[in-house]
């Protein structure tokens, strides 16, 4: 099991571990900064942290440490837009998308045959790739310049974005990555050459009989597993999707108690057929049903779903979890997961009881464990 979890937030990344008898706060990196993303890098062991400063824009930091010493590292930056460009297709807004980085929003670790290799997904919709840890980054061209591409648009955000990043474990060439608004999107060469994901997933928002356009989707997030990468789970605006053909199609999951929206998803490593959802109620609202949290699992691929309680509030609780906010460790028995509200909340069990770490925290923006490289 892994004994480390970070927790990036409104106001700073925290990083937390787990001592014989409980979890407890270790370190706190970046106070006061808007810390919106980390991530933990198996291969190497090391830590990148995204800020978004506003107005001075996005900053990544580096450690190699634990968090305990940072180093600025590069800032994915697009290219200057031609002075003759025309876009070819028009998105929803009317617009076309800006090239200028507003968010870094996703990122993954290359394969074990990749030392160095990392991809990141942005705002605006921007795919990048660095081979030196971070220390350069290149926009992947082939999927900014196809013209699809340029029919994405803005779910939550003005912007599309690339939130979901997931790296076949047995060829790191294959990856699927997930868009908002722009459903999933797949290559097999390492991002030479692009294609759709199959149809399935269904935007109930979308004009009668355009449903099912695949570039119009609004996954919320992907999620892999990784002992059968084929299996790829999707927590969508309105539904739950799974795949059991590495994204070739897609099939609805319906029925599931108390809402089957949300944003987060995580697949257990080695059971495809499990995976946990925190659920909400979506648009104008966005709180949990009932002013109850809970987080819904299935072991049996979708087939059921229970409804696990114990240890979180159930009444006048109003906590949002945002789409990274939710992950499972190595092992599949520890989940973390952490709110709008600053609360945060780890199970030892799968999800069958959860103790409550933090209420106090900035809201957090996402939350991740360390993992070991697995060959």
């Amino acid at each position: 099991m892994s004994n480390r979890c970070h927790i990036a937030t409104r106001k700073g990344l925290f990083s937390l571990t787990r001592g014989d008898a409980a979890w407890r706060i270790e370190r706190a990196s970046f106070l006061g900064d808007n810390c919106t993303l980390a991530m933990h890098d198996p291969r190497d062991g090391a830590l990148i942290a995204a800020l978004n400063h506003g107005h001075f824009g996005v900053k990544l930091h580096r450690s190699r440490d634990g968090g305990a010493n940072w180093q600025e590292i590069a800032t994915p930056a697009y290219p200057e837009k031609p002075a003759d460009y025309v876009p070819k297709h028009t998105p929803v807004e009317g617009r076309p998308a800006d090239w200028s980085l507003k968010l870094v929003w996703s990122f993954a670790p290359g394969g074990a045959d990749e030392p160095g290799v990392i991809w990141c997904g942005t705002l605006p919709g921007g795919l990048f790739k660095s081979t030196d840890g971070g220390d350069s980054w290149e926009l992947n061209r082939p999927l900014w310049d196809d013209p699809l591409r340029e029919q994405w648009s803005g779910g939550g955000a003005d912007e599309p974005g690339i939130h979901s990043i997931c790296v076949d474990p047995r060829d790191s060439r294959r990856i699927v990555i997930g868009v908002s608004c722009g459903g999933a999107w797949v290559t097999d060469d390492g991002g030479a050459n692009w294609r759709r994901g199959g149809r399935g997933m269904r935007a109930e928002y979308l004009p009668p009989g355009q449903e099912y356009e695949p570039n119009s989707q609004d996954p919320h997030l992907i999620a892999q597993c990784r002992a059968n990468p084929d299996v790829l789970w999707v927590q969508h605006h309105n539904g739950i999707f799974r795949s059991t053909d590495a994204a070739a199609s897609w099939s609805e999951i319906t029925g599931v108690q108390p809402s089957v929206f949300g944003f987060a998803v995580a697949v257990h490593p080695h059971d495809p057929d499990t995976a946990w959802f925190v659920p909400a109620i979506k648009d104008e609202k966005r709180i949990p049903a009932d002013g109850r949290v809970v987080v819904t699992r299935t072991r049996d691929g979708g087939k059921s779903f229970e409804v696990l309680s114990n240890g979180l509030p159930q009444e006048h609780a109003y906590d949002l979890v945002y789409r990274h906010a939710l992950d499972v460790d190595e092992s599949g028995e520890r989940l973390v997961f952490g709110s709008t509200t600053g609360s945060v909340w780890i199970s030892e069990d799968s999800g069958d009881n959860w103790s409550t770490i933090s209420t106090n925290l900035p809201p957090v923006h996402a939350v991740c464990f360390d993992k070991h490289q697995v060959a």
